[in-house]
């Protein structure tokens, strides 16, 4: 059996999607499953094992659909810019060094190529760009051998991309790809593939999935109906990542899915089973499904993130406050900073530090510095949190929409008390109202940001002015239910069933 992951591109600034899969990769390593993530867009810049190994995949992990078609592995780039000298059989009469990229002048400087290094300082080479007076011609990718190259004519002042050529090891061609805009046409030496789509479902057939095989989807935006309709015997599940209705548009008669996911909901028939990050979401779903289509799929609880151990302090700082998240406006960092401001009116011990990058980071900056704050909330940027949570004393969540939250689940292993508006559906799943922290009702259209703050306010108070020691006994004993062990078990639950129906 193969359980084969389906998603879209990867990149240094991998979203919940990618980290979940890893998550995934660790449980289902531990159950000794054969593993496969693909990934179908193209990936331009990096060499695909850079980035997938930077995230925690093993190689022999890893389907890219544009190289799958050739006999090229997934490895780490090798090749040297003197490998690339020797080729370019002409003298270099100028140099250009840029850190990662070097340019190399020939030709009476008429030519240059420019080198695209792995690292700054590097002589590995990830891509090679051949300029012509001005003109970009071609660009090279490169792992161990040269993987494709792309062919440009100038067009409008600019470089139009026309054809792919993708290789096998020996330089022999696999096949083309000729672009046209946003369109391609995939030519085989047998075969010609008029769009993506047709080139996905040709992809598919060429892994032969059996019933023995799974497909899990984590993106299917799309690329749902060539899914559906080109798994062969596979059982077929879909992961749902974020919020997947809208609840404003949606009434007794109608409901207004999240585009990402409103094809597979309307062909909830094709698909064997659904996959929600918490019982609150599948209990939601289940009711909808029925409710507006009379349907009733197999949908399991399977959290996107684990822990690998619950974290215990020594001592913990006393009246310290914590939040982890991006630093963007959805998250509402700002009403925290506001809150913690006016309860150290009160407790003048209390401290706040911010964890996370993003663009409102200067923004709260300001604001700390505009209420002379510097003392007592700091900006700490983005850094590994495993063995920080457990110094603190409480976690706050500004955030008004959470799909899961693995930062509430980090927090909860390692025992702080927490603060969370009441919305779906990561709070309710971490927070338990007066028994590890508490629920802030919320209106956002009815409410002030003044009302807001001053509710987040009143509940750090109740906090720390009684004795929370509880709070932390039972953040465990929430955090049992998401340790890695627990979720191991729920996976292979889900592979026991799926594979015996």
């Amino acid at each position: 059996m193969t359980v084969y992951n389906v998603n879209f591109g990867i990149g240094w600034a991998s979203s919940g999607v990618e980290y979940a899969q890893l998550y995934r990769a660790q449980a289902m390593r531990k159950l000794n499953q054969n593993l496969k993530f693909i990934f179908l867009d193209f990936i331009q810049h990096e060499n695909v094992q850079t980035l997938t190994e930077n995230l925690g995949f093993k190689d022999e992990e890893i389907i890219w659909l544009y190289q799958y078609f050739t006999d090229i592995k997934i490895a780490p780039s090798s090749v040297t810019v003197n490998e690339i000298l020797t080729q370019l059989e002409s003298k270099i009469t100028k140099t250009e060094d840029e850190g990662k990229i070097k340019k190399y002048f020939y030709n009476n400087n008429n030519n240059y190529i420019v080198c695209h290094l792995k690292t700054k300082n590097s002589d590995i080479v990830d891509r090679v760009e051949y300029i012509s007076r001005g003109n970009l011609l071609r660009r090279d990718y490169y792992s161990y051998v040269r993987i494709l190259s792309e062919y440009f004519a100038p067009e409008d002042n600019k470089a139009k991309l026309y054809m792919r050529t993708f290789y096998n090891e020996n330089g022999s061609i696999a096949y083309n790809e000729y672009i046209n805009e946003d369109e391609s046409v995939y030519a085989f030496n047998h075969k010609i593939l008029y769009n993506k789509e047709t080139f996905i479902a040709y992809f598919l057939e060429k892994l032969k999935l059996t019933s023995e095989d799974m497909l899990i989807v984590d993106r299917s935006t799309d690329v749902g109906q060539t899914l559906i309709q080109n798994k062969g015997n596979a059982s077929l599940g879909v992961v749902i990542h974020a919020e997947h209705f809208n609840e404003t548009t949606t009434n007794n008669d109608y409901i207004l899915w999240n585009n990402h996911y409103e094809y597979v909901f309307m062909n909830a028939d094709e698909i064997d089973f659904f996959i929600a990050a918490t019982d609150i979401q599948k209990q939601v779903l289940e009711q909808q499904l029925k409710k507006y289509y009379d349907k009733e799929p197999k949908i399991y609880t399977i959290p996107v993130g684990s822990l690998s151990e619950l974290v215990r302090p020594v001592t913990r700082k006393p009246y310290s406050i914590v939040t982890a998240s991006r630093l963007a406006s959805e998250k509402h960092v700002d009403w925290l900073v506001k809150a913690v401001i006016k309860a150290r009116q009160e407790i003048p011990e209390i401290t706040f530090d911010i964890y996370g990058e993003g663009g409102q980071k200067q923004m709260l900056n300001d604001l700390i510095h505009e209420n002379a704050a510097e003392t007592f909330i700091s900006l700490c940027g983005h850094v590994d949190l495993a063995q920080v949570y457990k110094d603190y004393e409480l976690f706050l969540s500004g955030s008004t929409s959470e799909g899961f939250g693995l930062t509430l689940m980090e927090a909860v292993g390692s025992g702080l008390a927490m603060i969370g508006f009441d919305v779906n559906y990561g709070n309710p799943t971490f927070i338990k109202d007066q028994e590890n922290g508490y629920l802030v009702p919320i209106s956002l259209n009815e409410e002030s940001e003044a009302e807001i703050i001053n509710k987040i306010t009143e509940k750090i108070l109740q906090i720390f002015k009684n004795n929370h020691n509880h709070y932390h006994v039972k953040s465990y004993e929430i955090a049992e239910e998401f340790t890695q062990s627990a979720i191991v078990e729920k996976w292979n639950d889900l592979i026991n069933e799926v594979s015996n129906d």
